[in-house]
């Protein structure tokens, strides 16, 4: 067991019509002009921003709006936030949606409190020193980013994904209600599942440390994503299905899963970083197909916990070799994602990448890594490559 941190100062409000108390939270946190950060329009067309508004208006808090944030959320739209923060006098950041929104809000909070280009934040050649506070009403379970240190931004230019991850930009409070996430599509609830597994998975496929009680939550929180994620199959509009899948999203991404080992094998996230850089398909979707590749690639110089996975979390029959156990575990994992309508390799995501955009992407991947990354198995630029050679 390794020494750990474990920080969440996010207050979480959970339940139907929490939306209801944006305006007393935003009151708490100090908020006083308000920007809203939203996507491309569900939350005006769901209703969610009038009643947002309404509420704010009713407790004499100004705002104003700034929307179009995207899935893999673009730099462009990150420094036109900054600006338009900097000018109307911002001080509180609110984000609706997903983790598109949330991650872009993040990315504005770190421009207008740090001098100099927010971009260097994300490449490592800084750090930030402080954040806008920022709030969510989230409407999508999936990145964990409502609770987490973590924000993902896509420059343009050159078509580089790069995160950034500091304590000052965990979200001062995250207003979850189920009933929000219903009239998401089938697609996106999906993809949203796969997201959640793999933040919990790849705290659990690690070399280093481990905690009982810490595997025991991981491997709960995955046998709930997988239940639930098959009801909403059927049952879209399920609630408690959907209450378990958002809160599971939550735990997945707030360093509770993590306690104790040697920090995860982030692997996967980085290798779909690369291709959704490239190609721009929902992350969630690039992770389930890039991961059984990766877990073929690495699984046997992480042999038992390839194992423990199989049988506590897939329940594979513990019989049989232990290599013959995780490749099973590997293999009912691929079912799952195929049962609910992911993909588990790029032909299946939509994506025929030649020879060459899979060169170019593992050596993107190896630069943002500096040179190698992993802790299941360490990998370099010709096992990224070999990884994504595999999973075509």
């Amino acid at each position: 067991m390794f020494e750990f941190k474990y920080y969440t100062p996010t207050k979480v409000i959970f339940g139907k019509n929490t939306e209801t108390k944006v305006a007393d939270l935003i009151k708490e946190f100090g908020g006083k002009k308000v920007l809203i950060h939203y996507g491309k329009g569900s939350v005006i067309r769901s209703g969610l921003m009038q009643k947002v508004t309404d509420t704010l208006d009713a407790a004499g808090i100004s705002y104003i709006s700034l929307g179009g944030a995207v899935p893999n959320p673009r730099l462009s739209l990150v420094y036109e936030g900054i600006d338009l923060c900097k000018k109307e006098g911002v001080d509180f950041i609110l984000a609706l949606g997903g983790g598109s929104a949330i991650d872009s809000a993040k990315a504005i909070g770190y421009g207008v409190a740090n001098e100099g280009d927010v971009w260097d934040f994300y490449v490592g050649k800084r750090k930030p020193k402080g954040c806008l506070p920022i709030g969510v009403i989230l409407t999508i379970a999936a990145t964990g980013s409502e609770m987490s240190d973590s924000s993902v931004i896509t420059n343009e230019e050159g078509l580089f994904k790069r995160g950034c991850n500091s304590d000052y930009c965990r979200p001062k409070f995250a207003i979850m209600n189920p009933e929000l996430t219903m009239t998401l599509p089938d697609y996106q609830t999906a993809c949203g599942c796969a997201d959640i597994m793999m933040h919990t998975m790849e705290r659990y496929f690690t070399q280093g440390g481990n905690m009982e009680i810490t595997d025991a939550l991981a491997e709960g929180l995955l046998k709930t994503v997988i239940k639930n994620a098959k009801i909403l199959v059927k049952e879209p509009k399920n609630y408690d299905a959907r209450a378990e899948i958002m809160w599971a999203g939550s735990l997945a991404h707030n360093g509770l899963t993590g306690c104790g080992s040697d920090g995860g094998d982030w692997s996967p996230h980085k290798l779909e970083h690369e291709i959704g850089g490239m190609f721009d398909i929902a992350h969630g979707a690039g992770l389930a197909a890039v991961w059984g590749s990766w877990a073929r690639y690495v699984y046997k110089d992480c042999l038992m916990r390839f194992k423990r996975f199989a049988v506590n979390v897939m329940e594979v029959e513990n019989s049989g070799s232990d290599e013959e156990i995780a490749l099973k575990g590997i293999e009912a994992m691929e079912a799952f994602y195929r049962e609910i309508n992911m993909p588990t390799n790029l032909r299946e995501l939509g994506v025929n990448a030649t020879d060459e955009q899979l060169s170019e992407i593992a050596h993107k991947c190896a630069i943002g890594v500096s040179g190698e990354t992993g802790s299941a198995k360490r990998l370099k630029e010709k096992d990224m490559l070999a990884i994504y050679t595999a999973c075509r």
